[in-house]
């Protein structure tokens, strides 16, 4: 069969075909993800073999687009391995119990926001940081009667920031890897919109945390927390924090992320078995499948049973899926025929940069679901950003500040409904106060109509 071109109409079938599938998965399928992705699969090669292609190219498609996949794949294993070394290193427990010394009245809101940011940086998740820091700072912003609407938008806005940031975190490993840009030059075209961002709501909160108080209650909860911690574990950071200073110092240089992950978890094995009386058996467990701690405070537990091998199954089968879909989208040509029409339209980098974060945030809304949303926005707009020589990491970056900052706003989301649920408050009521996701978009947004931050290749290049 002879191929033809792909006309609009078809494109806009498929899409819709395929949104209809993952929203059945999401919501009739009891958010089977994978099952909802193979049958899009399946549905987007049926209608690329009706335009001309044969089930050979159709398979190459796939495999073009996980060969370039690869190398993000190896790091999503590390990161189960980072996670669960730092928490059997006592490297998380350290910086937790040191962290909770920080805490002033005065400065709740700005210094939880920035400990929150240090753990979701550290471990790359930001559903554990709200799950432990932040169950931890909204029963101490609940005994000392601040608001807690402005604690959960804190912990949710300081969390984001180290899943947006992190280099062990997945969302921004996918970002670059499907955007097709190296890691590191992701995460220096993020920091020139996130810095400042980080900075203005950091102000923020100092200034709205200028009237509140320590209850005996709330320090009394700090002081349990940290007796948990330094009876469980060895807690001298000048042996502990060593892990994290190697991660942080290959990063700076420049070493490849899967060099800099392994030496960390090295190090952090070492201090384990060495330092903090771990078996060699159970580090070895804890790298495959992490279980829950015993220091009786039941977030903590939690924290430090994260991670492992195991852990990133999940999201890794989704990733595999996922690319393969990817593939055949651009490589049949659904996704250039769908947004031609849109593309002409948009004449300014700012218009692009700004419909491509206004895309992502329909996308999240659409699907409940970030990781599915990051993959197709960097199809949609991965050649438009080539055509204009502007640099992929720019790409990489809008899709992040349309995607990743929005997933927790979204109350019938996946990550709305965790943090919901885990911090006692309804998505609307926090939302308003999650500063951070808010205005990073718009950030975003102002600078690539002002031409700042806009990075073009041939600058990229030299």
């Amino acid at each position: 069969m002879k191929q033809t071109s792909v006309k609009f109409s078809h494109a806009v079938l498929v899409f819709a075909g395929l949104f209809g599938l993952l929203a059945t998965g999401m919501f009739v399928l009891d958010k089977q993800l994978h099952i909802a992705l193979f049958l899009a699969v399946i549905w987007v090669a049926i209608h690329a073999g009706l335009v001309g292609f044969r089930f050979v190219t159709i398979r190459e498609m796939m495999n073009l687009a996980i060969s370039r996949a690869l190398p993000a794949f190896y790091i999503f294993l590390l990161i189960g391995l980072v996670i669960a070394a730092l928490m059997k290193s006592g490297t998380v427990a350290t910086l937790v119990y040191y962290g909770l010394d920080w805490l002033s009245p005065q400065l709740f809101l700005p210094v939880g926001f920035v400990l929150c940011a240090l753990m979701s940086l550290l471990t790359g998740t930001s559903w554990g940081t709200v799950g432990t820091l932040g169950v931890v700072f909204m029963g101490i912003g609940e005994a000392q009667s601040i608001p807690l609407y402005w604690v959960a938008g804190m912990v949710v806005s300081g969390a984001t920031f180290g899943d947006k940031m992190s280099p062990i975190s997945d969302t921004t490993n996918l970002a670059a890897m499907s955007s097709e840009t190296d890691l590191y030059a992701h995460i220096k075209s993020m920091m020139m919109t996130t810095i400042p961002t980080f900075l203005l709501v950091l102000v923020i909160f100092m200034l709205v945390g200028l009237d509140f108080s320590m209850a005996a209650d709330a320090i009394n909860q700090v002081q349990g927390i940290q007796l948990a911690l330094a009876t469980k574990f060895n807690l001298n950071p000048l042996i502990t924090l060593w892990p994290v200073v190697l991660l942080g110092y290959l990063s700076v240089r420049k070493m490849a992320p899967e060099i800099s992950m392994s030496a960390c978890v090295l190090a952090a094995v070492l201090i384990a078995v060495f330092f903090q009386d771990q078996t060699s058996q159970q580090v070895a467990n804890a790298l495959w499948s992490n279980t829950t701690a015993d220091t009786g405070i039941e977030s903590i537990d939690a924290l430090l049973g994260r991670g492992g091998l195991y852990s990133m199954a999940w999201t890794l089968l989704l990733a595999f899926i996922a690319v393969a879909l990817g593939g055949i989208l651009q490589g049949a040509g659904f996704v250039h025929a769908l947004l031609a029409g849109l593309i002409k339209r948009i004449q300014s980098t700012g218009g692009l940069v700004a419909t491509t974060i206004g895309t992502g945030c329909l996308s999240v809304a659409a699907l409940s679901e970030a990781y599915i949303a990051i993959i197709l926005n960097s199809e949609l707009y991965k050649k438009t950003y080539a055509d204009r020589g502007i640099d992929a990491a720019v790409l990489s970056r809008s899709v992040e500040e349309g995607t990743t900052l929005v997933a927790p706003l979204v109350p019938w989301g996946v990550a709305g409904a965790f943090y919901a649920n885990t911090l006692g408050l309804s998505v609307l009521e926090y939302a308003p106060y999650a500063l951070f996701n808010i205005l990073n978009p718009l950030v975003a947004i102002l600078f690539a109509y002002m031409g700042v931050a806009i990075i073009r290749k041939a600058a990229a290049q030299t």
